[in-house]
């Protein structure tokens, strides 16, 4: 894809890409849903975005995303907002009001924020945990030996609904490599749902390794970089 190529172009491939992988690895066609990372991004491409029929964005930081939910370029009502980035404590409430998911849950203190943070005129705020699947000193996420417990307090909490696992493993070229934290992240999340835990997506995947996280398992990818190009930060 030319780097001058438009963001409707840019998107139309990575679904083709998502339905060609879908196929290559047995999975269901239109089984992968596709998170469109729009974070440092202006509005202007997610307006294009949407004309291409793209509704699912993605933002790591609340100041930004604040701007772009409330810019009248967009309709709102048929955009559905997810939050990405870590949530601090003393954003929890704003987040919580205006996102539609959570991806990033980490720790029961944020779970609970988030939960008495969401007005009731609003349906429970949907979330995932992230899991520290790569084990990495510095990167967020519930070690994978606490998400069960985790994930039985989160299921608790009214304004809340549990809807997966999450995570972003340590950053390899080699795919065989790739596959294995998504691999060990499914059979987290299929050995939850066979104790009765109504989970029904698994967030896992970007532009580097989108191929390997389909091949294990994923129901929603993240990809920024190969829809609006690359960042300038």
């Amino acid at each position: 894809m030319s780097a001058t190529a438009s963001v409707q172009d840019r998107l139309s491939d990575v679904r083709k890409h998502i339905a060609q992988t879908e196929l290559r690895f047995g999975r269901k066609s239109g089984s992968v849903q596709l998170l469109a990372v729009s974070k440092t991004f202006p509005v202007e491409c997610i307006v294009d975005a949407i004309k291409a029929g793209q509704r699912q964005f993605g933002e790591n930081y609340f100041q930004e995303a604040r701007g772009k939910i409330a810019d009248g370029r967009l309709n709102t009502e048929a955009i559905e907002w997810h939050f990405i980035g870590p949530v601090q404590g003393n954003k929890a409430a704003r987040i919580a009001c205006a996102f539609d998911w959570v991806q990033t849950v980490d720790r029961l203190v944020i779970a609970e924020r988030l939960n008495e943070q969401r007005p009731g005129h609003l349906p429970p705020l949907n979330v995932c945990l992230q899991v520290n699947i790569s084990a990495e000193p510095s990167k967020a996420g519930v070690n994978p030996e606490e998400v069960r417990k985790l994930v039985k307090a989160v299921a608790q909490l009214p304004r809340l609904r549990l809807r997966g696992l999450m995570a972003i493993p340590k950053p390899t070229a080699d795919f065989v490599q790739q596959r294995l934290p998504f691999r060990a992240l499914y059979e987290t999340f299929e050995q939850l749902r066979a104790e009765g835990f109504p989970l029904d997506t698994l967030s896992m995947g970007m532009s580097d390794d989108l191929e390997a996280a389909i091949a294990e398992g994923a129901t929603l990818v993240r990809v920024g970089t190969a829809i609006f190009g690359t960042r300038n930060m």
